[in-house]
């Protein structure tokens, strides 16, 4: 079930199991905050048991390009693309903590 983040009224909906849930939460509103303000578009979260296909696109881009494998297991993922720049999240990125991808994926 996809869920719209709603950055005015910040619930830990889908993220309950977390034990920073609270402070995951925050994060993902702002997220869902600063792509409404920079690009009018909704932030929209799968929950990751729904959405196999992009942890398994994220987790291919992290090994080949960083060597980089993420232990901890996701709670949600997002993807879309505003203008012509494509985002793909899996629980808990902070905006910032992105790189740009050299291979084709």
């Amino acid at each position: 079930m996809n869920n719209t983040v709603d950055f005015e009224n910040v619930t830990i909906d889908g993220l309950e199991s977390s034990s920073i849930a609270e402070s995951l939460a925050g994060l993902r509103a702002n997220e869902a905050r600063y792509f409404k303000n920079k690009y009018n578009h909704d932030f929209i979260t799968i929950p990751a048991d729904e959405s196999q296909d992009i942890i398994n696109y994220v987790n291919n881009i992290l090994k080949k390009e960083r060597d980089t494998e993420i232990e901890a297991k996701p709670l949600e993922t997002s993807s879309f693309q505003v203008e012509n720049l494509k985002f793909d999240y899996v629980a808990g990125t902070i905006r910032g903590s992105y790189f740009v991808i050299k291979g084709e994926y």
